[in-house]
């Protein structure tokens, strides 16, 4: 494994931080003033920046997307993480869109990629993905309890879930909707994907749901929502029926590797702010940067981070190299390591900055809840540990 950035890779990155410089950082004090559950008002131009300067759909290989491998888009997505409310919208490389085109790239039929990827290409469209339900423990997908029935040329749907991601978007048009089309089946083959139009009759989003009191609008917002009857074509169905488990899992695996990227970004921002603060701030007669106390914190802060980064970029080089199921334990490392890791970051970052670090004033406050909902999302941390738990202990048993 490489070290240094190829020259496509440092070509991507120059110019994105310039425009990080330029567009982005400037544009977010306007956050603070920004209310509901639509976008920032000043995202479409930082979007038609983004295209122009050649920063788009990066997240996405082959020829839908820049053709960046997960090791050139690392870095990238660490930039983006350092202004995680504007930079991945900007760039079209927010989740939950992220993994849906993903998912129609990789499984659509043609009229699915036609009708829906393109548009979503295009930053046209917003999609949300609707998995989580609150009556089980969605953790293991194969919980869900959202039923597609098939009727002649259709699908019917019937089910609950909440925190949606995207589905409070103005411009949401396209729900990929897991639920149970054969409940008789062999466990992980009881589960598909169903495309469902957000102005399908029966679809009801109850409300919006908040994450630490933020509406998370880098995500679209989050939703309570109820399908109720919902009846699509029998042509929406992703893949095949009894597929949704193994979709759902290739999903899953770029998607936790690039929050992990941001948080990254997350966890350098954070740093950053420790330490103009620590230098400005003269408390008790001399500076923050010369308590003991607080000189820890930036030292373990950048220990952290470089150790963090370096497992993040183990995993990318090894989904290139032997592929996302190769890559699975050290995946579920960084998704078990990196988002307390930044956590734990952000947190003496805020108490540099005391009561100024619990407000809007800064990017704190946001930075943080991200963390730490991080935490949960894509799986919580205790499902992680016991399956690398599991697998560590399998290398060992004399019965396997």
């Amino acid at each position: 494994m490489e070290f240094g950035f190829d020259a496509k890779t440092e070509d991507y990155r120059k110019r994105l931080l310039s425009f990080m410089d330029s567009y982005v950082y400037p544009a977010e004090p306007s956050l603070a003033d920004h209310e509901g559950w639509g976008p920032p008002a000043v995202l479409p131009d930082l979007q038609r920046e983004a295209r122009a300067a050649g920063l788009w759909n990066l997240f996405l290989p082959g020829e839908h997307g820049a053709g960046l491998t997960n090791l050139q888009y690392a870095p990238l997505a660490e930039i983006t993480g350092r202004s995680p409310s504007l930079a991945p919208a900007a760039l079209n490389c927010a989740a939950p869109d992220t993994g849906n085109m993903e998912v129609l790239s990789e499984f659509g039929s043609a009229d699915q990629k036609r009708d829906w990827l393109e548009p979503l290409l295009e930053g046209t469209i917003r999609s949300a993905f609707a998995m989580t339900e609150p009556a089980v423990a969605s953790s293991d997908a194969t919980n869900i309890g959202t039923s597609i029935v098939r009727d002649g040329d259709s699908y019917v749907i019937n089910g609950h879930k909440f925190y949606i991601s995207g589905a409070m978007n103005p411009n949401c048009k396209i729900f990929i909707v897991m639920g149970k089309t054969d409940p008789t089946a062999a466990r992980h083959l009881q589960q598909s994907m169903i495309l469902v139009p957000r102005d399908t009759p029966g679809v009801r989003i109850s409300r919006g749901m908040r994450v630490f009191g933020y509406t998370d609008g880098d995500h679209g917002g989050h939703a309570e929502v109820y399908f109720e009857d919902v009846r699509v074509p029998a042509a929406n169905l992703i893949g095949t029926p009894g597929s949704g488990f193994a979709i759902s899992q290739a999903r899953l695996g770029p998607g936790r590797i690039h929050h992990c990227m941001r948080l990254i970004g997350m966890a350098e921002r954070a740093l950053e702010l420790m330490c103009t603060r620590a230098l400005a701030r003269t408390p008790f007669g001399k500076p923050l940067a010369e308590q003991g106390v607080v000189q820890d914190w930036i030292a373990e802060s950048r220990v952290r981070i470089e150790q963090a980064r370096l497992l993040v970029l183990k995993a990318a080089w090894l989904m290139d190299t032997v592929g996302n199921k190769g890559a699975h334990t050290e995946i579920q490392a960084i998704k078990i390591t990196v988002p307390s890791t930044v956590e734990w970051i952000i947190d003496k970052a805020i108490q540099t900055y005391g009561a100024a670090g619990v407000g809007q004033d800064t990017p704190l406050a946001s930075l943080w809840a991200a963390a730490r909902t991080l935490r949960l999302a894509d799986g919580p941390d205790e499902v992680h540990k016991r399956s690398l738990a599991r697998r560590e202990l399998n290398r060992y048993r004399s019965d396997r």
